[in-house]
């Protein structure tokens, strides 16, 4: 702790409460980084050294498992600004700054309402006024290097995705009709209905060149199609249903059936804070590892 810790807590200060802040990222990290986590429990004897009383430490730890790159899922930190916009706060204690915030814009939110209610900061490398030139200019420098950290961390994960896809190697959900063995290799479903089916399904295609003669041939002869469930209690189980012209051409533009492997078809963007929106990628943009595994007799060369 840096030597001018004393001289920046007052008497104001010491008549509200201290506010401790704790998080993880993940349930993951709670249960295997309980080291982090005592750490930052431990941070309530450095508010009690300074002369807060131990019934004013008040500890916010809603948010054990929640990523700090948005408030928007974070109850707990959005109660710490609230409580420090109240004037209730007089310090709040993090063990990092990538603790309390990863993203800019909220940590710079507490850093502005915290200078306007005269609360204190304090991290593992000392004790911070927000409302002093230097001390801001220090912790915005922190906030910046930790949302960038976070940036590092997710390129690292990304490079290792897109290693894995190169190699064809990345598992992804699978169109019905396929499955992963007990190698974790894509084979064709041993289900005899459903390869018949989708075999039915190719033929006809190549034969007429269109989705909606393929959907007119299964209800000519009474054929339903199989989809598996993606989620619920029923997760992975086979349902059969009349076949619909959008999904006749979902899997006519699916290149897992030829065999290919494909990564990138679409892409996770931000639309706001805690959602994503799935938008489909240009074919160029694509990558694309042929003859990686077994094709459906009759698959389409669509990609």
């Amino acid at each position: 702790m840096r030597d001018d810790r004393p001289q920046k807590v007052s008497a104001s200060h010491l008549k509200r409460n201290a506010y401790l802040y704790v998080r993880q990222s993940s349930l993951r990290q709670v249960f295997e980084n309980s080291e982090s986590t005592e750490r930052q429990y431990a941070l309530r004897q450095q508010a009690i050294t300074l002369g807060w009383r131990l019934e004013q430490v008040i500890v916010i730890d809603s948010d054990l498992g929640q990523s700090g790159a948005s408030s928007v899922e974070r109850e707990g930190f959005q109660r710490l600004v609230a409580e420090v916009g109240l004037g209730k706060a007089g310090i709040v204690l993090g063990l990092e700054v990538s603790r309390l915030a990863r993203n800019s814009t909220d940590w710079h939110r507490l850093l502005e309402i915290c200078a306007l209610s005269d609360t204190l900061i304090l991290d593992e490398d000392g004790i911070y006024d927000p409302a002093h030139f230097n001390d801001r200019l220090l912790l915005g420098l922190k906030g910046t290097m930790s949302e960038a950290e976070l940036h590092i961390l997710k390129a690292r994960l990304q490079g290792g995705l897109l290693n894995k896809a190169r190699r064809g190697e990345l598992a992804l959900p699978l169109p019905v009709g396929l499955i992963y063995n007990a190698q974790h290799k894509v084979t064709l479903d041993p289900d005899q209905r459903v390869q018949q089916t989708l075999t039915f399904f190719f033929q006809t295609y190549q034969r007429t060149g269109s989705a909606t003669a393929i959907v007119k041939a299964f209800r000519a002869q009474q054929l339903q199609f199989p989809r598996r469930l993606r989620g619920g209690p029923n997760k992975g189980e086979l349902v059969w249903g009349a076949l619909g012209h959008s999904r006749a051409l979902q899997v006519l533009h699916n290149p897992r059936y030829t065999g290919a492997f494909v990564f990138g078809r679409s892409r996770q963007r931000m639309t706001r804070p805690g959602h994503c929106a799935s938008r489909p990628q240009p074919k160029t943009e694509w990558l694309i590892v042929p003859n990686m595994h077994p094709g459906v007799s009759g698959g389409v060369k669509c990609v």
